[in-house]
């Protein structure tokens, strides 16, 4: 679909597969593809697989937009939160396979679907914002807060704790780890089980569950907007 989203779909499955340089870091290009991936996903009626390059799914935001000025960064924020709203609300399932380290919004990635596999590794997984000087957003703390674990919700959010794949799965960013030869066919043999069920129930199901997220989420990237820097 394009040089940072490739498309592929495949039997009701659309892989969405991100690809921006080593650390695949998230701009406000790769979230406009991703929109326009998911677009087309929800036109095919397709179960959604995200996923990355060998090794790393993505490394966070792009740091030469965060540092860029007050504005950029704000901006960049926004489009991601409204992101995993969206990604929260998709009418359609959507996994990640995630193919090793998965940073900063790379873990929010993991936080706004609906199953999540890792890799077996020396991979980290978690929210390091505190660890490179920035302070949460609201919208970061409250999908956090809704999807970790709370044993583990403040140490990854206040202390930044990063977690192998295998405490991200206690921790709640992944649900199953596998070999990394192994990603790709239990990525697809979980987005084949998710095909059986019924689409209209899943959706309206997964609004009203996530009902309160989303709406806690909407004033959050409200505050942000407002008080982020």
């Amino acid at each position: 679909m394009s040089d940072l989203i490739a498309y592929h779909l495949e039997d009701g499955i659309a892989t969405l597969t991100l690809s921006n340089g080593k650390v695949n870091a998230i701009s406000p290009q790769v979230i406009a593809d991703f929109n326009a991936a998911l677009d087309r996903a929800e036109q095919d009626r397709a179960v959604v697989i995200i996923t990355g390059q060998p090794g790393i799914l993505s490394g966070g935001y792009d740091l030469k937009v965060m540092t860029a000025g007050p504005e950029q960064a704000v901006n960049l924020v926004t489009q991601g939160s409204t992101l995993a709203r969206r990604l929260l609300a998709h009418p359609f399932p959507v996994v990640v396979a995630c193919p090793g380290h998965a940073v900063a919004k790379g873990a929010f990635l993991l936080l706004s679907v609906d199953y999540r596999i890792g890799v077996d590794g020396p991979f980290s997984i978690g929210l390091n914002e505190v660890q490179i000087g920035m302070t949460m957003h609201h919208a970061g703390i409250e999908l956090a807060r809704d999807r970790l674990r709370k044993s583990a919700f403040h140490r990854s959010v206040i202390n930044g704790e990063m977690f192998t794949p295998q405490h991200a799965v206690d921790a709640g960013f992944l649900d199953k780890v596998v070999q990394p030869e192994e990603l790709h066919a239990a990525a697809l043999e979980a987005a084949r089980q998710l095909k059986k069920i019924n689409m209209k129930a899943h959706k309206n199901t997964k609004l009203k569950v996530r009902k309160a997220l989303l709406d806690t989420l909407d004033n959050a990237i409200e505050l942000d907007q407002a008080h982020l820097i």
